[in-house]
């Protein structure tokens, strides 16, 4: 670890048993001699499902200087690594500085349209579909080369961390949260005579920038940045990149990347 951590902020979902485990977390952790702080602050915990962990991180900011863990009070938990049940083994490691520290990374998608531009951050996906659930039409480039036209519900960028998500209901690959690449996901794609699409997935590499233009005359987006929902208009293109920001996420030493998809998905 870079430096030792002292000042911790709890960020639970604020459900019956998610408060039960925050103030046990706290007491545990007050125990050990660390500060359970609300501001300036080493580490964020967060305590619920994977919803939680999201809400953390973008409540801070995506803080590179940060440390970034989650307990599984939800319940898949992909990103929530630690058990409820080893929430001392925890703390004890914690105190003693017992752990690995995984760089993810952040996803970078710039919205230009007509009048206006807005850069979002996401930790999993961004989704673009057209604003009234019809076709989406839109030009795929990678790295300004033409991939293909676009044609179906919509397109789904995910992060290699976001590859287990919403990225997996649509057939996306899984892939290693230390590769930081981009993948490519259609979702519905149209395949008949008049039109021809990618029907897999198409994985990137972290310094590749994915440019979305939409072909049709109305250029009406909804967007989705990590499952919030927001409407675009007069869209002229979205770019995606994943070049310039990681967050620290801290691991136990035991942390296995095969052995979580084998105990998430086929145990």
């Amino acid at each position: 670890m870079d430096r030792k951590i002292n000042r911790i902020c709890l960020f639970s979902n604020h459900n019956e048993k998610a408060k039960s485990i925050e103030e046990e977390v706290k007491r545990q952790l007050e125990e050990k001699g660390f500060s359970v702080v609300d501001k300036e602050y080493d580490m964020g915990l967060a305590i619920g499902g994977d919803g939680s962990f999201l809400r953390m991180v973008k409540q801070t900011g995506f803080l590179s200087h940060l440390y970034y863990a989650g307990i599984n009070a939800g319940t898949l938990g992909f990103l929530q690594e630690i058990k409820i049940e080893e929430i001392a083994d925890f703390v004890e490691k914690l105190k003693y500085n017992k752990f690995k520290v995984d760089e993810v990374s952040i996803q970078e998608t710039k919205v230009i349209a007509k009048n206006d531009s807005i850069t979002y951050c996401s930790l999993n996906e961004f989704v673009v579909r057209d604003k009234y659930l019809n076709t989406t039409n839109l030009k795929v480039y990678v790295n300004d080369e033409l991939l293909e036209r676009f044609v179906g519900d919509g397109i789904l960028i995910s992060t290699s961390t976001g590859s287990t998500a919403y990225n997996l209901s649509f057939g996306g690959s899984i892939v290693y949260a230390s590769l930081h690449t981009l993948q490519i996901t259609p979702i519905a794609p149209l395949n008949n005579k008049s039109y021809r699409n990618l029907l897999n997935s198409v994985i990137v590499p972290e310094n590749a920038k994915i440019t979305l233009v939409p072909e049709k005359e109305k250029k009406d987006l909804l967007i989705s940045v990590d499952g919030e929902n927001e409407e675009c208009n007069e869209v002229e293109k979205i770019e995606i990149t994943v070049r310039n920001k990681k967050i620290k996420c801290l691991r136990m030493y035991d942390y296995d990347f095969t052995k979580i998809i084998q105990e998430k998905f086929l145990k």
